[in-house]
């Protein structure tokens, strides 16, 4: 088969294929875009082209292949707009300055409501809050295990009962 044979039976059936590239990809321009790939690739690849088969599937076959090889490609590559309407970003921005304030005051609140725990309890928290084991609570407190994890514990929910969230 000559080059003029091959490209006027290509031309042919670009009718069927335009379709078919509109099907796989549900959007016109992306289809224009597997179309012309396709047609590149089979002018391309001429003398991969065994003469007698179908020449039809053979282009079926370099669209679909080309259109799941873009597809793979585009899932491991998330592609970003860079067009963002203006009205969007000013939705967006953060006009508050910040600072510690609030955080400050519930701080406040919290070491306020730790001091009027009873004292035994006060002293197990404490050093639990600092990072001392439960070991290491008994033996400063010098007060079995079992008492201090306990009274930990009661310290917790009347902390919890105490202070509104």
């Amino acid at each position: 088969m000559t080059t003029t044979d091959f490209n006027n039976a290509i031309a042919t059936q670009s009718d069927f294929l335009k379709p078919y590239a509109h099907s796989l990809t549900q959007d016109m321009e992306d289809a224009k875009d597997l179309f012309q790939e396709t047609i590149m690739r089979a002018l391309t690849n001429r003398d991969k082209y065994q003469v007698g088969t179908n020449l039809k599937a053979w282009l079926y076959t370099i669209m679909r292949n080309i259109f799941i090889n873009n597809y793979r490609k585009n899932k491991r590559f998330t592609k970003v707009s860079g067009n963002i309407p203006e009205d969007v970003m000013m939705h967006h921005v953060n006009r508050s300055a910040h600072n510690a304030g609030v955080s400050n005051v519930r701080m406040g609140e919290i070491k306020e409501q730790v001091n009027k725990l009873p004292e035994a309890f006060r002293q197990s928290f404490e050093l639990h809050y600092m990072g001392y084991k439960y070991q290491d609570i008994a033996e400063v407190l010098n007060e079995p295990l079992g008492t201090v994890k306990s009274r930990i514990h009661f310290a917790r929910k009347i902390l919890v009962s105490k202070i509104e969230r």
